[in-house]
């Protein structure tokens, strides 16, 4: 019973990883307060930054916040169930958010979903990760820049505290986080990237 039990534990943590990412809160909350289908609206994005692109900040704010909250909670529920398959759960969590079944597997791009991940992992990385994201916006208004250089930022901070035992899913969580941005790199190198709070066709 012990082995099979065993055997099952990082499956049953990746599936409630999965389950816990892949709520759509941006597109839930859209609906809930009559804004629309988040997907019909500027970017088609299911994360924070095109809820903010309805106009409702507050919307925008929750959704990151909900983002966020879920990956750590992937993270936590997992570890207090089954000690040592919190990187199971997260693998898991962002996978669900990314690639969500109820949305035909078009998700978001990650970066809330990852912070919440990395301070539930080891919560200096994951300071490291909010000081870049938080600085890279504020400082240039791109949202894109400031969301690859915190996705980054988390294997590089983790490997310098000696953290080598979630390097390696955070290399693979940020390759992620550059392959869903692969238009906004494209974007960028054309000079065509728009800013928060600009205007754009």
């Amino acid at each position: 019973m012990q082995t099979q039990l065993t055997t099952i534990a990082p499956v049953l943590a990746i599936a409630l990883g999965y389950f816990l990412g892949s709520i759509p809160f941006g597109v839930v909350l859209t609906r809930l307060a009559g804004a629309g289908d988040l997907r019909q609206i500027g970017s088609g994005n299911i994360g924070a930054t095109n809820v903010l692109r309805t106009g409702r900040k507050g919307l925008a704010a929750a959704t990151l916040l909900l983002d966020l909250l879920k990956g750590a909670a992937a993270v936590w529920i997992a570890q207090a169930i089954w000690p040592g398959l919190g990187v199971v759960a997260a693998a898991g969590a962002f996978i669900g958010h990314c690639y969500p079944v109820w949305l035909k597997f078009n998700g978001g791009k990650g970066v809330a979903t990852l912070m919440g991940i990395v301070l539930a992992l080891h919560w200096p990385s994951g300071i490291v990760f909010a000081v870049v994201w938080l600085g890279l916006l504020g400082a240039l208004r791109i949202s894109s820049v400031a969301g690859m250089a915190a996705a980054i930022s988390a294997p590089v901070s983790a490997a310098l505290m000696n953290r080598f035992d979630i390097v390696m899913l955070l290399v693979a969580l940020a390759l992620i986080v550059l392959w869903k941005h692969r238009e906004n790199i494209e974007r960028l190198l054309a000079g065509t990237e728009p800013r928060i709070g600009r205007k754009h066709g």
